[in-house]
């Protein structure tokens, strides 16, 4: 598959605390009893898009617990329901003409929370509490008035978080890094690199939305983009302002998909796939016997490349202030040069690295022979919520991630970091169900799928979990086949608008060698007992 549908094969299975917000700096959350009855039901699922998973972990914590927890208010703060008293008002009096027109009350609709990230200020009290909090936080917390964070976005980005012995980027700690810094009042702005990212779609939507949320705190977030694509620019153009170098390399050409096919080569060796699959939609084995594409996996492909295409030119558009169409021709005519891209209004101006530190600098009113002070991603990752008065209480949520291919168990030849291990993560499910210490759980998912068994098998562990807390499934790039089989055990799922998820049938086959054999004069004889038995089962190889 093509760039489009890259979903790299993420690794480990972690489980994380995330303690419950303080309910003196919280606002709180109201509850109808039709919305906490459906999250408790084990039966239902909810699809929702558009929706922040560190930003919906306490919104549907507290959704989910609202019926079990009596004469107790679950509250938050900047993650809360973005309609107003005012608006639930209206809507109550709405349905009460309504009713009594009709004579018969009218039908309850289900509500559910948007995870629309809503931006308050700290009263004087939260204040002195989180400069309380800084005097005695750890050194490697300290972070200078005025500072400037800065991230570098490139290469892969894992859905696991990172140690501090651990490189690369963690998505977790990248999202939780934008939070702090809307509230941290050492932080004046976010100064943000973007280079070739390799992950999936969903991913990006979930970064872009926290740039966009970062943005109502009022401080500035300015974009640096030296090497730029689709999937790079659709997040750079959420920024306040966005530089590149004179020299800058922009691959803004759309999007495509392709698909290759073995068939022809393997009959030129003697090698015959077998693939028996259930789903006319199920095109996992066609690349080893078909020569070019079916009509159903064509169908398929052409509408994930328009649902993602279209996503990204009316976000794009939408944030340059440009007419759909006229993005849409701009694209089409391969536009290469970055002083094009410049009188088009598509980048603010073209600097070089330094002279945007300059310019900060000047933002900042800071003089231009000193250095500006500036906080990494690495170690802004290390200070901690609770120093922000961001986190707080004894009540628990379990954050169980499960990434990459899916297998039963590892393999001798397999690094500690191989995709998700059925009887690990079961081992994790069940701590956190014989655990007193969590009121919920969430399931992460980033999975294309993989041994059947093993994820019926983690779909039965997590719907006993299910039946004693609340659990969510929250979906990343891809949850599909095995992947959406396990959250499918969930009471809810949430997932990104363009993570790649569903389940389309189940394939598996073998490769008959036997003309190979003939072909290099290999001959051997087998003896078995069982009809059924004839083929060892070293020549045989199953299709996810």
């Amino acid at each position: 598959m093509s760039k489009l549908l890259h979903s790299p094969h993420l690794h480990r299975c972690s489980i994380a605390a995330i303690p419950l917000y303080k309910q003196h700096i919280l606002h709180p959350i109201h509850l109808s009893p039709s919305l906490s009855s459906y999250v408790l039901s084990s039966s239902h699922f909810l699809t929702l898009s558009n929706c922040s998973f560190l930003a919906s972990v306490p919104k549907y914590f507290s959704t989910s617990l609202s019926s079990r927890i009596s004469g107790r208010n679950i509250s938050i703060r900047a993650f809360e329901d973005s309609s107003s008293p005012e608006t639930q008002t209206a809507q109550r009096s709405k349905s009460d003409s309504e009713e009594n027109q009709n004579g018969t009350a009218a039908p309850e609709m289900e509500v559910y929370p948007t995870g629309e990230f809503e931006f308050k200020e700290f009263g004087a009290w939260e204040k002195f509490v989180v400069k309380l909090r800084m005097l005695f936080a750890f050194p490697w917390e300290r972070v200078k008035k005025g500072s400037v964070l800065t991230m570098k976005l490139r290469g892969q980005i894992s859905d696991q978080l990172k140690s501090r012995f651990s490189s690369g980027l963690s998505l977790p700690q990248i999202c939780e890094n934008f939070i702090k810094a809307a509230y941290d009042p050492r932080i004046s702005g976010i100064y943000l690199h973007i280079e070739p990212l390799n992950c999936g779609w969903g991913k990006i939507e979930e970064i872009r939305r926290h740039i966009m949320d970062f943005r109502k705190s009022g401080k500035f977030i300015v974009g640096f983009v030296p090497a730029c694509g689709e999937k790079e620019y659709y997040l750079a153009c959420a920024c306040e302002e966005l530089y590149a170098p004179p020299s800058a390399y922009f691959r803004l050409y759309g999007l495509a998909v392709q698909a290759s096919f073995l068939g022809g080569v393997f009959e030129k060796v003697g090698v015959q796939p077998q693939v028996v699959r259930i789903g006319k939609y199920k095109s996992a084995g066609d690349q080893l016997t078909r020569k070019s594409l079916s009509d159903e996996n064509r169908e398929m492909l052409i509408t994930l490349l328009d649902n993602i295409y279209g996503n990204w030119i009316d976000k794009v558009s939408s944030a340059k202030g440009k007419k759909r169409e006229d993005f849409e021709n701009f694209i089409n005519e391969g536009v290469y040069k970055v002083e094009r891209l410049k009188e088009e209004g598509l980048i603010t101006d073209l600097k070089y690295d330094d002279e945007v530190i300059v310019m900060l600098k000047e933002k900042l009113q800071f003089q231009t022979d000193k250095n500006l002070p500036m906080v990494d991603y690495r170690k802004y990752s290390r200070v901690r919520k609770w120093t922000l008065g961001l986190s707080g209480g004894k009540d628990r949520i379990a954050v169980i991630r499960a990434s990459g291919s899916i297998s039963r168990v590892r393999s001798p030849l397999s690094v500690p970091a191989s995709g998700i291990v059925a009887e690990q993560l079961i081992e994790k499910i069940r701590s956190v169900r014989e655990s007193k210490r969590y009121k919920a759980a969430i399931i992460r998912i980033d999975s294309p799928g993989g041994d059947a068994l093993a994820s019926d098998l983690m779909w039965r562990e997590i719907r006993l979990l299910a039946t004693s807390i609340p659990v969510i499934a929250s979906m990343s790039d891809v949850a599909a086949s095995g992947g959406y089989y396990m959250a499918m055990a969930a009471g809810t799922i949430v997932a990104e608008n363009l993570t790649l998820t569903g389940s389309i049938g189940v394939v598996t086959g073998k490769f008959n060698l036997g003309n190979l054999y003939e072909k290099i004069g290999f001959n051997k004889e087998i003896i078995s007992r069982g009809k059924y038995a004839e083929l060892p089962a070293a020549e045989q190889r199953p299709f996810r």
